[in-house]
């Protein structure tokens, strides 16, 4: 028996609100001007998160950090997106999302740890309902899928949101989640930070469609592109499709067209493979230049709030610091102890081993 869908379509160009210049852009769906109460805070949380992710590349060029992530360009796409969710709506994140961290109050000295290598690093995070830091591509918009049938099953309302990169749409788990999402009508928000490489690949040579948010067509799902650098519209966006899944209407997925201003991670050369030109033009797109710009424009913006947003930053850089200067290591075999609550006789013989190697190693 053939099952009848409601058509779907898909905007090619981005929803907007703020011009790159600052100005305001018009839309008949969505009021700018009923944001403005939220947006000094948004901006806040977008200057701390761009000052902590310098910090932590510091402090990994400094040897503190094993390995780091930038998100410099990409503020707007995450505060914006969680800032219009509930507190109790469950984030599935990949290892890019610091301004996710930062809205749901994550302390960023367990985050720092993290990347460190320390295996308590990250605590916090379950706590604020957001699953672990998933480096595994793609990976975790399976386990998003899932939390978002269980919120169905459950009746509590509530929507997941699985973040992920333009690179992880190329992975067969992601194709998997959204087909199981949208045939379940669940509650989840695949929401793609598209910041134009997935490490050294350009995304023009990952898929033929006109736009990542087109393949939502495919399983039958919304797919909405949105300015990745307008905090307004991916605000705006992302509150949308959370309403329409708490209705009922199941998934959307998210194309949040943003660019990466820094390496893939500390450990790339980015000018191996891009151009100084291509990031000259995406620096005139900043975010947060974008948003000051807006602020200012009507009447928002004074001394105040820059320098209330500049003490915050620097109070979180001196803490995130102290957190991970020198930090003590956790013990090595302790990994076997919080994997189940009660290790396998697999784990325990696995544990004594490395115990012996490491007392034959000291």
């Amino acid at each position: 028996m053939a099952i009848a869908h409601e058509a779907v379509q898909v905007e090619l160009e981005p929803l907007q609100l703020i011009a790159p210049d600052g100005s305001p852009t018009d839309h008949p769906d969505h009021d700018l001007i009923a944001l403005h109460d939220r947006l000094p805070a948004l901006y806040e949380l977008m200057v701390a998160t761009r000052g902590l992710d310098e910090e932590f590349v510091n402090l990994q060029r400094q040897g503190q950090l094993a390995l780091y992530p930038s998100c410099e360009g990409q503020e707007a796409a995450q505060v914006g997106a969680v800032a219009a969710l509930r507190d109790t709506d469950w984030l599935f994140p990949q290892y890019r999302e610091l301004g996710a961290f930062l809205v749901r109050g994550v302390d960023p000295g367990g985050i720092g740890l993290t990347w460190r290598g320390t295996v308590h690093g990250g605590i916090g995070l379950v706590e604020k309902h957001i699953a672990p830091i998933a480096i595994s591509i793609g990976t975790h918009s399976l386990h998003a899928a899932g939390a978002a049938m269980a919120s169905t099953w459950l009746g509590d309302e509530g929507v997941t949101v699985a973040f992920i990169g333009d690179g992880a749409t190329s992975q067969g788990d992601v194709h998997e989640a959204m087909n199981l999402a949208a045939v379940h009508a669940a509650p989840c928000i695949f929401y793609v930070q598209n910041n134009g490489w997935a490490i050294s690949t350009p995304v023009e040579d990952q898929f033929r469609a006109p736009s990542i948010a087109h393949k939502a067509m495919s399983y039958g799902m919304r797919g909405v592109r949105v300015d990745g650098n307008d905090v307004a519209a991916c605000f705006y966006a992302t509150q949308a499709a959370a309403e329409r899944a708490r209705r009922g209407e199941g998934p959307t997925l998210v194309e949040a067209v943003t660019y990466r201003l820094g390496p893939h991670t500390t450990a790339d050369d980015p000018t191996r493979y891009r151009s100084e030109d291509e990031l000259a033009a995406w620096r005139e797109r900043d975010p947060i230049d974008r948003l000051r710009s807006y602020l200012q424009r009507v009447g928002i913006w004074d001394d105040a709030l820059e320098e209330a947003s500049l003490t915050r930053m620097r109070e979180l850089r001196v803490h995130l610091r102290a957190a991970v200067v020198d930090a003590e290591d956790r013990p090595m075999d302790e990994v076997f102890d919080v994997a189940y609550g009660e290790p396998t006789p697999a784990l325990v013989a696995q544990r004594d081993e490395l115990r012996t190697e490491l007392a034959r190693g000291a």
